[in-house]
């Protein structure tokens, strides 16, 4: 059975419409105040690569719920007047992800080209992930 659309398709659709930031500009915005950064890779994966610091997590599947004041999950993070710049390992989750933000009506949202395998050969500041207490 074949797929009507492909993840590649899906992809390509996001780019089309989601702000993309390369690695240079969003490092230019780390540590701004008006700036979340947003790492929604798995959790293993930031336990074996590391992170970018200050980011939250928001693992992939509980974006959508995480973000929506509605939800039972919702995190107050994202109820913030800032710009959220999203994440993952190669940048085609993160595209998915920021068009789906910018679908619900978060009105601030882009994600990095080539995510953090991008982020980190460009030698970007990247942290261990903090062992839980």
């Amino acid at each position: 059975m074949g797929l009507k659309k492909g993840y590649k398709a899906l992809v390509d659709e996001a780019m089309a419409v989601v702000k993309t930031y390369s690695v240079e500009e969003a490092r230019a915005r780390l540590g701004d105040p008006s700036v979340q950064f947003v790492d929604v890779r798995d959790v293993r994966e930031l336990e074996r690569d590391g992170v970018i610091p200050g980011a939250v997590h928001a693992p992939r599947g509980m974006l959508e719920f995480w973000v929506d004041p509605e939800s039972p999950y919702h995190r107050p993070v994202f109820a913030e007047d800032k710009e959220f710049i999203l994440f993952c390992a190669a940048g085609w989750r993160s595209a998915l992800a920021t068009k789906t933000l910018q679908d619900m009506g978060l009105p601030k949202v882009a994600h990095i080209d080539g995510g953090f395998t991008a982020w980190k050969a460009a030698g970007a500041p990247v942290e261990a992930k903090a062992k839980k207490g």
